[in-house]
């Protein structure tokens, strides 16, 4: 069984950085994508950022573009999400989605940790 845990979230004040992990463990045979997504209480979800599998092709969400950087040490690796400039308006809890096949005769499926909270004051 996948199992991701995300963590680096915290209380920081406007203007701060965190970085955001994402660590997954258990039968990996390879990994495609990564994801990162946010979503606060009564709202979408909402896209974030995302690196391809080759860990050379990034996409941001124009909310955070020049403010966070996603990155992954290699595709089976711990991702992470580097997050600048910290603004109240980014306060939410995060959750990463990566693409991962299990065996290598199953398709990639995209799998939900449990969220890390980011809190941001002004």
């Amino acid at each position: 069984q996948v199992v991701l845990v995300e963590s680096g979230g915290g209380a920081v004040q406007a203007g701060g950085s965190l970085r955001l992990s994402c660590a997954t463990s258990g039968p990996i045979w390879s990994a495609g994508g990564l994801f990162w997504y946010r979503r606060a209480p009564g709202k979408e979800r909402e896209f974030v950022a995302s690196i391809d599998y080759k860990n050379q092709i990034t996409d941001y969400a124009d909310s955070v573009k020049g403010r966070f950087t996603v990155l992954r040490d290699d595709p089976l690796g711990t991702g992470y999400l580097h997050m600048c400039n910290l603004k109240p308006e980014d306060t939410t809890t995060y959750y990463c989605n990566p693409e991962i096949a299990t065996t290598e005769s199953d398709p990639y499926r995209r799998y939900w940790g449990q969220g890390t909270q980011v809190t941001v004051s002004s």
